[in-house]
């Protein structure tokens, strides 16, 4: 058992950053933000996300799953078509495809960033394949630029998950802006929260207003007119007006995931057998979730580590399963061996901003000592 600081309750894995400017801007959008300033924040919000993204436009959802679906049906994706997406994943993506009728084809990922593995990508294309939805794994980057020429090679779209990286860098390029269309989320555990809540972004015009149109119902140019049927996935502007309180501090709030997941490295990247989220040179991840994989002779497995540590006040959470090993999707014989390897094998520490250094060098040593690394 680690000696020097004990932890009073549970060290939680995520947790929000909330200042006075958060409360003063909600605070203005309860007494003022209706009738004609009802989406006074709504407008700021996307504005100044799109602007922080480099994209033209931006559509705030209540959800990134629901700006996946949007962004999913705007690219034409129906009944018949197929979307490659990773194996390892949050299961919204999947489901985001089946909501439009298409089949999820999963792929592999990189055993290094844990995003999709653009080898895995390519066996994986045949010709009912519409669209490709990389997603920036706990704020790792994909190879964007790989991804990429598979999809001009091959005619298709991509629909970026950036839901998990509103701040990460891929070879000086924000994530969400390197598709034909992007969906960033706002989620209670995420850099920039908004309790619930999305963003759509693309450069395209033709997107976005195919998005925007089906956002609102199917409703026609004027009136209560609905020319097809749509959806509502909408984001108040009291909640918009969070966003827009996070997305000005943003910097700030990526500079302390970094400086979190340094603290982690400084203290656990020695450890062989014991892998930790990845940067590559000329990128920037966020460390959304500071992670570690198992992935060598250690005293104990994952599961054993997430216990020992919860005996001492650590709460952890595992990597997200395989898809293709849910109920919902089952494919037991498709095989992605590394993205099995890591759903079985990883695991989130606590990553909430207002973690501090005397926590982080509390949980590092309890980390060491479980694993037989003390």
């Amino acid at each position: 058992m680690p000696t020097g600081y004990r932890p009073a309750s549970l060290i939680l894995t995520a947790g929000p950053s909330i200042t006075d400017l958060e409360v003063q801007y909600v605070t203005d959008a309860v007494q003022h933000g209706w009738n004609e300033r009802w989406n006074e924040y709504l407008v700021r919000f996307e504005t100044a996300l799109a602007e922080y993204v480099g994209v033209r436009f931006a559509m705030a959802t209540s959800s990134a799953t629901g700006a996946l679906h949007l962004g999913l049906l705007a690219l034409g994706v129906g009944p018949g078509d197929e979307v490659i997406i990773p194996g390892l994943t949050w299961v919204a993506c999947a489901s985001a495809v089946a909501y439009c009728g298409a089949k999820p084809v999963f792929v592999d990922v990189d055993r290094q960033t844990w995003t999709m593995d653009p080898a895995s990508l390519e066996a994986a294309v045949t010709p009912r394949t519409k669209a490709i939805m990389p997603v920036h794994l706990y704020g790792n980057a994909a190879d964007m630029d790989a991804i990429s020429a598979v999809a001009q090679r091959n005619g298709l779209r991509v629909i970026e998950d950036a839901a998990p990286s509103l701040g990460a860098l891929y070879r000086g390029r924000k994530t969400g802006s390197m598709g034909d269309v992007a969906a960033f989320s706002f989620q209670g555990a995420k850099i920039a929260s908004t309790g619930e809540g999305g963003m759509l972004v693309t450069n395209d015009p033709g997107i976005y207003e195919r998005a925007r149109r089906l956002n609102e119902h199917g409703r026609m140019d004027t009136g209560f007119l609905i020319g097809e049927v749509g959806f509502k996935y909408k984001m108040p502007n009291l909640v918009a007006a969070l966003g827009l309180a996070q997305l000005e501090r943003i910097e700030e709030l990526v500079a302390r995931k970094r400086r979190i997941f340094g603290w982690y490295r400084d203290r656990l990247g020695d450890i062989e057998g014991l892998q930790l989220n990845h940067e590559r040179d000329g990128d920037r991840i966020t460390a959304w979730m500071s992670s570690l994989v198992l992935d060598g002779q250690l005293a104990v497995d994952r599961d054993g580590l997430m216990a020992a540590l919860r005996e001492r006040c650590v709460d952890t959470r595992p990597f997200f399963p395989s898809i293709p090993s849910m109920p919902a999707f089952a494919d037991p014989s498709l095989p992605l061996p590394v993205t099995e390897r890591l759903a079985a094998s990883g695991l989130n520490l606590p990553s909430g901003h207002d973690l501090t250094e005397e926590q982080v060098d509390y949980i590092a040593r309890a980390v060491r000592e479980v694993i037989g690394a003390a």
